[in-house]
């Protein structure tokens, strides 16, 4: 067997891989793993299929599961640090002065903790990602990148690939393997959250409200969980930031309809902001009843600050005091993770970055994919900011040291041709908390996103990584 799972014979058999290469297309459009063209971003008539493996990916059952099994934790994790508002000041306080995004999120919330909560209702849908970290003569180590708790994607699509990938291991007469491709549906466990907080909200004409970008490619992953909302007959509508309006009582309307959740596929880089209405409309929304996904604590929770603040020893014993199971549950997914801000121990970070920039990654706060620096790139970014605050916009992390696999990665108009590949698994997980009632907490699915090697950053909507599925092993 190859290092992706799949026999060698078969990825040597030129034939063989372009057949399967055209039936895996054609599945693909028929099981909807879709996506709108890059020619006609948002025309319904011109799509095509979502870029994504050949084959499955080999990953190994035990660190799957232990991906699975600490969902539920960061659930509770993300909730707590959002409703402490003294951790959040101390945790973001540098980075709200030096980042100007993260400066105009980190004001209204201030805003509305000193107004007060107008919603006791709470919804989170987030996506923890971990990369496997594989050095030579050590035991493979879960290790979490990053956690979404704003616009996580491909939930949807998700739902639909592990079919495909089971249909291609059938076609290349290997349906002995499909058994290792698990079951995931994340929209349904994304609309069963939606539909928990939209039922709390308590008023039946009431909508979810989808917040869109102007151009959205992504779209068909929207529909899958758009669809298993109207499946439980709950009305749901796509808007931008203009559309949206405060009335009696602090009620949220859009063109006369009542909005009971509001759940944000937009707002969470620089660029959705583009006039200074859409900060105010953020703030709007944040000041109404409707139930936001996520609110701006959650929202600020999910910050790399917030994750590396959280890798400090003692810290996570604030969160989970006389449960050193889930502290150490937690701590095991942590990467190596080191603060930038001003003082000895940011100047001995910059220092150690400095000497062996291959070493690490440098983040900045920002979501979406394609923002991180490596090698070089991290020297220059932290020259240019020497002796100014601006570093204190960063963090650093260990690079986690993945081994690549022989995959063939599927994209409208590229050539079939073999990639070394690196695989990064996220995990999806819902929570709704009303006032101090824990109501529904829930790992509900996965993704897997592969991408060449050569690529060093992005996901999928960035156009380098593609969707791909966890063969068991």
């Amino acid at each position: 067997m190859s290092s992706v799972g799949i026999p060698e014979a078969i990825l040597s058999d030129t034939r063989l891989l372009q057949d399967l290469a055209e039936v895996a297309k054609d599945t693909a459009l028929l099981n909807g793993v879709l996506m709108r063209t890059k020619e006609e971003p948002n025309s319904s008539e011109l799509v095509t299929y979502a870029p994504f493996t050949l084959f499955p990916t080999a990953v190994p059952r035990g660190v799957f599961e232990q991906a699975l099994a600490v969902q539920t934790q960061y659930n509770l994790l993300v909730d707590k640090i959002s409703q402490d508002s003294e951790f959040l000041e101390e945790a973001l306080a540098s980075t709200a002065e030096s980042d100007d995004f993260t400066g105009r999120l980190f004001s209204i919330y201030r805003q509305t903790i000193k107004e007060g909560r107008s919603q006791s209702v709470v919804l989170g849908l987030n996506r923890s990602d971990y990369m496997l970290d594989q050095q030579e003569g050590l035991p493979t180590a879960l290790r979490q990148i990053e956690i979404n708790t704003i616009a996580a994607s491909f939930g949807g699509l998700a739902s639909h690939t592990p079919d495909l990938h089971r249909h291609v291991l059938k076609v290349a007469g290997l349906s002995d393997l499909s058994h290792r491709i698990l079951d995931n549906n994340p929209a349904a466990g994304l609309a069963r959250g939606l539909a928990k907080a939209w039922e709390l909200y308590g008023v039946e004409r009431a909508v979810v409200m989808f917040l869109v970008e102007d151009v959205q490619r992504n779209i068909m992953d929207h529909r899958c969980v758009e669809n298993e909302l109207w499946s439980r007959d709950i009305p749901t509508i796509r808007r931008k930031f203009e559309d949206v309006s405060l009335g009696p009582d602090k009620r949220l309307f859009v063109d006369g309809q009542e909005v009971a959740v509001v759940y944000f596929r937009n707002g969470y880089m620089p660029q959705n902001y583009p006039t200074e209405q859409s900060w105010e409309t953020r703030l709007l929304m944040e000041r109404s009843r409707a139930i936001k996904c996520p609110d701006i604590a959650t929202h600020l929770a999910g910050t790399k600050k917030v994750q590396q603040v959280l890798a400090r020893p003692g810290v996570l014993e604030r969160f989970f005091p006389e449960q050193p199971q889930v502290v150490q549950q937690i701590r095991a997914t942590f990467a190596g993770l080191y603060t930038l801000d001003q003082g000895q121990e940011g100047d001995k970070t910059v220092a150690m970055a400095m000497a062996n920039p291959e070493q690490f990654v440098l983040k900045p706060q920002r979501e979406g994919g394609g923002n991180n620096f490596y090698g070089s790139e991290i020297c220059r970014v932290l020259e240019e900011a020497r002796g100014s605050s601006k570093r204190t916009a960063y963090i650093l992390m260990d690079k986690v040291r993945a081994r690549a696999s022989v995959n063939y990665l599927l994209r409208r108009g590229a050539p079939l041709q073999p990639s070394q590949c690196l695989s990064e698994l996220g995990v999806f997980g819902v929570y709704v908390r009303q006032g101090t009632d824990m109501v529904m907490n829930e790992c509900v699915g996965h993704l897997l996103r592969t991408k060449s090697s050569e690529h060093a950053d992005g996901g999928v909507a960035a156009g380098v990584a593609v969707l791909d599925n966890p063969l068991l092993v």
